[in-house]
């Protein structure tokens, strides 16, 4: 490692490199510390927080498909009082930076989440979910229009002055019209993308298999549709973009750089092999150091030249 200069510079944000863990596949850090060692990445994203704890949707809440996986977790999590004293504390001691991923049922709550962790110590970064498609109330309603989501990122710009990140939903019809709300609402980056609404049903019961009937879909299967995304959130925003949406090797992380991102997100990956993100970050610096590259900003929107 270290033959390039692997820095991320997100807005106000910088991290010491470009790998970052998604938001619900890595917990709060611990228990992926046996396998991939956090001071590694650049930053790891903690589990979605709600103002009060939530226990999820009914079981069955995760289900295989081809090339991908189906969860119906419904934001399961402990809240932010029982975050701010069990949690944080030993969140605190990692040496990378920590984003919190915040979720809420209406704006208020997401204003409130933001004034109460605006003052913590240790917190790198809060990342607004707008796009969860596990809960009936909240969450992608919030992606999925517009004037919704700027609505959100200016109630949650007013109640903090840590970094935002916009996390974007798929399921809409125009990325581009989301992503310039969320920029006028106040955002300083754009992650993308969350998962894709889908189902799966049991033909010898005859009945949806998740138990909240539809959930979000992972993995490989949806690379294609999150690459096409950050590609056009990269043509009409100069915000920075953390993209995600099936990286599975250094391969897929190129691509995404390529696309646009300037950070990136190993979620479902995770599950399959716990080293993925540090397969990813080796294979990136190999990459430039092979084409010539000495930073690895260098690659972000390489796709867009036009010579």
């Amino acid at each position: 490692m270290a033959v390039t200069d692997m820095r991320a510079t997100l807005g106000p944000l910088t991290l010491r490199n470009p790998v970052t863990t998604a938001s619900g596949t890595y917990g709060f850090g611990e228990e992926y510390a046996p396998y991939c060692p956090v001071g590694a990445l650049g930053a790891i994203v903690v589990k979605g927080l709600t103002p009060q704890p939530r226990l999820g949707n009914p079981a069955p809440r995760l289900a295989e498909t081809p090339a991908g996986l189906l969860n119906a977790v419904g934001l399961e999590n402990p809240g932010i009082e029982e975050f701010r004293r069990s949690y944080l504390p030993r969140l605190r001691e990692l040496d990378t930076a920590v984003i919190v991923n915040i979720a809420g049922f209406s704006i208020e709550d997401y204003a409130f989440m933001a004034r109460a962790l605006s003052g913590e110590e240790g917190i790198a970064a809060l990342e607004v979910n707008i796009s969860c498609p596990n809960v009936r109330h909240g969450g992608m309603a919030f992606g999925a229009d517009p004037v919704c989501a700027e609505e959100v990122l200016r109630a949650v710009r007013g109640a903090t002055d840590l970094p935002l990140i916009a996390k974007l939903s798929p399921n809409v019809t125009d990325i581009q019209a989301v992503v310039r709300a969320v920029e006028r609402g106040g955002a300083d980056i754009i992650s993308l993308i969350n998962t894709v609404l889908g189902m799966a049903i049991d033909i010898g019961s005859r009945r949806a298999v998740l138990g909240n009937v539809m959930g979000g879909l992972s993995g490989p299967a949806v690379k294609p549709i999150a690459l096409r995304m950050v590609y056009q959130a990269y043509e009409v925003t100069k915000l920075p973009i953390i993209g995600m949406g099936g990286i599975s090797t250094w391969e897929d992380g190129v691509e995404f750089l390529l696309a646009g991102a300037s950070a990136l997100s190993i979620g479902t990956a995770n599950f399959l092999n716990p080293r993925a993100p540090l397969d990813v970050l080796r294979g990136i610096d190999a990459y430039c150091a092979k084409n010539g590259f000495s930073r690895a900003v260098e690659l972000t929107g390489l796709a867009h030249r036009t010579d």
